[in-house]
């Protein structure tokens, strides 16, 4: 029986298999996308100082969603995950703190 090292070829990790995947891409942008759909809502309880009809409880527990998965990412490694909760964490802190000061 041959033991091969841990970079060879046969048991290392392929290229194609660190490159994004269609669904990743796809995932990838709508996280962007939707992003981009909350910032108008950050826009109106800060620019506009209007946080009516917007729930305190819901964008809290967005926020804390988000923090979960950003620990959830980190720990397996996913930048898929972390990276676009870092963002939701941003949006969802500044709806939640403008709420408390415009609310």
């Amino acid at each position: 029986m041959t033991m091969l090292p841990p970079d060879c070829a046969a048991v290392a990790e392929s290229s194609a298999s660190t490159s994004a995947t269609g669904l990743e891409r796809v995932l990838r942008s709508l996280s962007v996308l939707t992003m981009l759909m909350t910032v108008p809502q950050v826009l109106t309880v800060w620019v506009g100082h209007n946080a009516g009809g917007v729930s305190l409880v819901s964008w809290a527990a967005y926020l804390i969603s988000a923090c979960l998965w950003l620990v959830y990412g980190i720990q397996k490694h996913d930048k898929t995950i972390y990276l676009a909760c870092i963002g939701w964490i941003i949006l969802d802190a500044a709806i939640v703190v403008g709420v408390i000061v415009h609310g």
